[in-house]
């Protein structure tokens, strides 16, 4: 991911350059949101896909290269659509979006406080806008399985924590992070109707949860 971040940085200088003295410029409209970049055999990110299904093709001349072949990142898109199916990109955003791992396969579990912007469930996501205290460490994030039960109603929960490590940094100026669940984990698990409880502790709630329906 650091090399499709370097990529695109790169492609962004290289257009703010060439639309320096050009009064008359017109900035496309842009559409900006948590999506899926797939690659093809060669390691090029060829496709923006959304969250409601649409597909976009990226123009050959700025796609992100140097990744790994025929996989799927989890990003946040920023883009203009020239017409029905084909986009120019402009900039990408690591999306952390790990598998959950059950509970007993980390050593030390950590929920050091972050601050929810927004959460919300996609058809194959959990997905959140986090903010967290930082200066110079890099914490640590991912998610905790902590199991799925049964209730009387023949519906099931799935309980999910949030992971997160600060690996004792100071907690300096505020930074924004993306996050997505992967939901498509679950799908021979879990039945249309079953909940997703899904604990995080805040900085304002402390220890609290958020419940969605699968």
């Amino acid at each position: 991911m650091k090399k499709l971040l370097k990529t695109i940085c790169i492609f962004l200088s290289a257009v703010l350059l060439s639309a320096c003295g050009k009064e008359d410029y017109v900035y496309p409209n842009l559409i900006t949101e948590m999506a899926c970049l797939k690659t093809d055999g060669n390691g090029i990110g060829t496709q923006i896909v959304t969250d409601q299904g649409i597909v976009w093709h990226l123009q050959k001349d700025n796609r992100p290269d140097s990744l790994t072949a025929d996989s799927t990142y989890r990003i946040i898109s920023r883009f203009a659509p020239l017409n029905e199916s084909e986009a120019q990109a402009y900039a990408f955003w690591k999306v952390i979006a790990p598998l959950p791992k059950p509970e007993k396969e980390y050593e030390t579990i950590h929920t050091d406080p972050v601050s929810i912007q927004s959460i919300w469930q996609s058809d194959d996501y959990l997905n959140m806008v986090l903010h967290i205290k930082v200066k110079d460490q890099e914490h640590e994030l991912s998610f905790i399985e902590n199991g799925i039960t049964a209730n009387t109603d023949g519906t099931q929960n799935l309980m999910l924590t949030l992971f997160h490590n600060r690996k004792g940094d100071v907690e300096g100026f505020d930074q924004k992070f993306y996050l997505s669940v992967p939901l498509w984990h679950y799908q021979n698990k879990l039945n249309k109707g079953d909940q997703i409880v899904f604990q995080l502790n805040t900085y304002q709630e402390g220890m609290t949860s958020r419940t969605f329906i699968y």
